[in-house]
């Protein structure tokens, strides 16, 4: 049987099908719906994590105990969990492991373009990467296999085209795949660093057997066509280099790209008149490849900024453009991502925004767009967790400069639980005077409504623990807390003015479910349903624009008539526009 899947879906039947038996993650684009497509499967345990590290170690434990596991995250997701994926390096494995790390070239949802292959070489770990979804999926199949064979984890790298595009699978059958037993071994597991010291001993062997495993592996493979052109490429990268030069080039298709087939790239190199590595983002291979004195042409043609694309790789080796429909790009409209309609967190930003002398820190979701006009309520985003770190430790700057300046930090839900709760330890035990804005929209949403500790459910849908931020941050020693719904602008104004007075730390929590969420038995009880949508009196309005100050996407400021109106087809009818309106020309109907 064949089908049309995604990458991330040829991943989650890769570990369907060989045997996998445990899975863990973060929910973070390109990756997200890797576990997502693992849940349904029942012969495997799939587990959303607090966080990328969280995910790393307990598929670290799943794996000493002799399971086969996989673990993924986007990017930036290894940086957090980098302490345990590197020391997995030295400990190797019992049952097979294997990270997907999926990369964002182009920055389509994230902060940064970092290249993470330098991550498998920093780690001395193996390293694979597929070129469409029918290599994703046995590609994860192979990975296992390798790391049982060479004790070492493998980290399958994925770039967002190959993640989000779908090309044919040919379907499989589950292989059972017996746990291990697992035997106490202090000399492989227990990283102290007498034993690590000799583990590094055995680290560099193992490099050496994979790479002689690497130039002899096929998923290395030349495909000999015209040899005027060679060209060396993997992931994606390669269909873009397939697709310019055809059966004009002959090409060195990398797979297996950590440790590099160096004795395979030299035999191919010298049987071709000119060179070229295709590669995204970062000369990784190049520069591999040129230090072994062998020349080639890269990076010095290609860029290593965004994404690429055929028609970049054509123009950077070629010169040569195909034609394109032109058009004036000065009428074009600007669409910038906003806010839905109804969402909670612009609500709470409308009102964040009327506070003058305060810097506000925000951090990684949906609320980073509370920083956009015409809210402008935001002037940092660093890393997940950064806001209340990066809030405590301006305060302090401040106050030893005799500013009086206020802090705000604003984060997510799931973000607290990912890293914030550290960072508000720090504010409790430094003493620091910052108003901590936790906005609770009930689920995981920028990255498409992933459950997490304090909706009520796990990935695969069993009901669980329903962890209550306020307790949390009171075991933390904030004493100072309000939890607000932040529709209702006089509660929000309320606690901010409260907030705003005091001279110890504080914890606001506006809560309230994600305009676009599925709501739980819980939300009904506590939300209610949501019912009806806003419309405008255009007799009573005086087209102040106070309710297009929210930046509601269903408002429409009529030019003609200088009035306001509301498109019902997008209001959820969150009631914000009628509260701000000073002549109330607005109501809600159809309750």
């Amino acid at each position: 049987m064949k089908r049309l899947l995604t990458g991330n879906e040829a991943i989650a039947r890769g570990a369907y099908e060989a045997g996998v038996h445990y899975a863990a993650a973060y929910p973070g684009t390109p990756s997200t719906e890797i576990l997502e497509n693992i849940a349904p499967y029942k012969e495997i345990i799939a587990e959303w994590a607090p966080n990328e590290k969280v995910a790393v170690e307990s598929s670290v434990g799943a794996c000493y105990a002799g399971a086969r596991t996989l673990t993924a995250m986007k990017h930036v997701g290894l940086n957090v969990a980098a302490d345990p994926f590197f020391t997995m390096g030295y400990t190797g494995v019992n049952g097979g492991m294997v990270l997907i790390s999926a990369d964002d070239p182009g920055l389509h949802s994230s902060q940064n373009e970092q290249d993470n292959r330098y991550y498998a070489r920093m780690a001395k770990v193996a390293m694979v990467e597929p070129s469409d979804s029918q290599e994703c999926k046995d590609m994860v199949k192979a990975a296992l296999e390798i790391s049982e064979k060479f004790d070492t984890l493998v980290m399958i790298r994925m770039t967002t085209r190959l993640c989000h595009s779908k090309s044919i699978v040919e379907m499989g059958e589950r292989t059972e795949v017996p746990i291990k037993p697992y035997t106490k071994n202090t000399n492989k597991y227990l990283i102290a660093p007498a034993v690590a010291k000799q583990l590094h001993l055995v680290v560099e062997q193992r490099l050496k057997e994979l790479e002689k495993f690497s130039n002899e592996t096929d998923l290395n493979y030349i495909e000999w066509n015209d040899k005027k052109i060679g060209v060396i490429s993997a992931g994606v990268a390669y269909q873009y280099a397939r697709e310019i030069f055809g059966d004009n080039a002959s090409y060195l298709k990398i797979g297996f790209s950590f440790p590099l087939p160096m004795e395979k790239i030299r035999e191919f190199s010298e049987q071709v008149e000119t060179l070229y590595v295709v590669e995204e983002l970062e000369p990784f291979m190049e520069e591999q490849i040129r230090a072994a004195g062998i020349n080639c042409v890269g990076k010095d043609k290609i860029p290593n900024t965004w994404e690429l694309n055929p028609d970049i790789v054509e123009k950077s080796l070629l010169g040569t453009e195909k034609p394109t429909i032109d058009y004036d790009k000065t009428i074009a409209v600007g669409r910038p991502p906003t806010l839905c309609a109804g969402c909670p967190h612009r609500a709470f930003y409308y009102e964040l925004s009327r506070k003058k002398n305060v810097m506000i820190t925000g951090d990684i979701g949906c609320y980073t767009l509370g920083g956009t006009a015409p809210l402008n309520a935001m002037d940092t985003c660093v890393c997940m967790g950064a806001s209340i770190s990066a809030a405590h430790g301006a305060k302090k700057v401040f106050e030893k400069n005799n500013d009086n300046k206020r802090l705000v930090a604003t984060i997510g839900d799931s973000t607290f639980f990912h890293s914030g709760m550290n960072s508000l330890l720090d504010v409790v035990y430094n003493n620091s005077n910052t108003i901590t804005c936790i906005l609770d929209n009930r689920i995981t949403a920028m990255t498409g409504h992933q459950e997490n500790p304090g909706t009520g459910y796990t990935l695969q849908g069993d009901k669980a623990y329903i962890t209550d931020i306020a307790e949390v941050v009171k075991a933390l020693g904030i004493k100072n807390i309000r939890t607000v719904n932040p529709l209702d602008n006089a509660e929000m104004k309320a606690a901010m003015d409260w907030a705003f007075e005091l001279e110890e730390p504080s914890v606001i929590i506006s809560r309230y479910p994600c305009a676009l969420k599925s709501y739980s038995e819980q939300d009904l009880s506590e939300f209610g349903p949501i019912e009806g949508v806003c419309e405008v009196d255009q007799e009573l309005c005086i087209g102040c624009k106070k309710c297009v100050g929210t930046g509601c996407p269903a408002i429409h400021f009529k030019k003609e008539i200088k009035k306001s109106s509301v498109n019902k087809v997008q209001c959820v009818g969150c009631k914000l526009c009628m509260q701000v309106c000073p002549v109330k020309a607005i109501s809600k109907v159809g309750e």
